[in-house]
């Protein structure tokens, strides 16, 4: 694996996409001798390697997936507690429902979808789906039996018509440091209501990992912490074509998209008026890089080598990803305030930062206080 361009200056850039061996993202290891609950068909495993995506449209049930909705619903519920008793709303707007009610305090409180998203608290029913026997036997399909749960892990809070919920294309590999390149990363997508075109689903670009290679990414996007993975790159660094290759993925309630870390793909927008909730959860070998080195560790959840093993939930939860990503990028306060609406990650090291705003301000040791600087670097 080629490891080029500074990562230790805010203002560093890579120089050139650093490129692992193609064989990372797709060739699938030795398949399981034993039929387990919830496998993928070879068909399934082979569309996952050689597209980079898989769509399972009734993997889970409602019923399955009632326990996270609830979950989420308490979540929010204690975010518009805590917001009410700071003073930063007044309403918290307790009889509305689990796709309106988040709309409502960001109304009130704007970036409060950004405060919950930064949260990452893990319920019960997270812990227990992201550990799922299913899914944890689908990742032995991936990345064979010794399985961890990857440090980043998210609730998307989808608010209609917000572009710090709305995702542009990218490759999950863009946000990790050039050190995990060489380590497949497999996420599941699971929304927690039908998505489609209308409310914001996915979008891939079929076959964009073939190469094993991480284009350049521009930094940030408008408003937001996230980068950007400019078309021309998609087809002129990835080999792909966008008239062709773009596959819109509507995942009905139950369903599951898997996705390859080095696949681009985005989010469109929501343009409904019920939030578009989902879980996008990540799964690795143990001993490989994570990118998140020196912020957040894996949580080991199954292993052939020690089959009594149970994930650590308490060890993991015991350590906050976001504030140590924000005191990493030197913003202490954003670190401390519970309802600061700022991102900032070791992403904002690696890429090319082409438009400041409040996000980019404290990496660069500027006056968070002040409006956003709309320039070019």
């Amino acid at each position: 694996m080629a490891e080029t361009g500074p990562t230790d200056s805010p203002r560093g850039k890579e120089t050139a996409p650093p490129v692992c061996s193609p064989e990372v993202y797709t060739s699938p290891p030795p398949q399981p001798n034993e039929r387990k609950p919830g496998q993928l068909s070879p068909e399934q495993v082979r569309q996952f390697f050689e597209e980079g995506y898989l769509l399972v449209k009734d993997y889970f049930t409602p019923e399955e997936l009632q326990p996270v909705r609830e979950a989420v619903e308490e979540l929010v519920d204690d975010l518009a507690q805590r917001m009410r008793r700071a003073g930063k709303i007044t309403d918290t707007h307790k009889d509305v429902g689990l796709f309106q009610r988040l709309t409502l305090l960001n109304k009130e409180y704007p970036g409060a979808a950004v405060v919950l998203h930064k949260k990452g608290k893990l319920p019960q029913a997270f812990r227990d789906l992201w550990s799922h026997e299913r899914l944890l036997n689908v990742m032995e399909q991936f990345i064979g039996p010794e399985i961890a749960g990857h440090p980043i892990w998210n609730l998307r809070t989808k608010t209609p018509r917000n572009e710090e919920v709305t995702v542009p294309w990218h490759q999950d590999n863009a946000y990790l440091g050039v050190q995990s390149l060489g380590t497949l990363q497999p996420t599941a997508w699971i929304p927690l209501l039908d998505a489609n075109k209308d409310n914001g689903c996915m979008q891939v670009v079929r076959g964009g990992h073939r190469k094993g290679i991480t284009a350049r990414h521009l930094c940030c996007v408008g408003g937001t912490w996230y980068v950007e993975l400019p078309e021309d790159e998609i087809e002129n660094t990835l080999g792909c074509d966008l008239k062709n290759d773009i596959v819109t993925c509507e995942v009905p309630y139950g369903g599951v998209l898997f996705l390859n870390n080095a696949i681009p793909h985005r989010s469109l927008e929501n343009n409904t008026d019920q939030i578009r909730w989902s879980l996008d959860l990540r799964w690795q070998h143990p001993d490989k890089p994570c990118g998140f080195e020196g912020i957040k560790d894996v949580i080991p959840m199954r292993s052939a080598k020690n089959p009594d093993l149970k994930p650590d939930w308490e060890k993991f939860e015991s350590v906050d990803r976001t504030a140590n990503q924000q005191r990493k990028m030197n913003n202490e306060s954003g670190a401390e305030d519970e309802f600061d609406t700022t991102i900032q990650g070791p992403w904002m090291l690696r890429w090319e930062i082409v438009n400041h705003n409040k996000h980019t301000r404290s990496l660069l040791g500027e006056d968070k206080g002040k409006n956003p600087i709309w320039t070019k670097a």
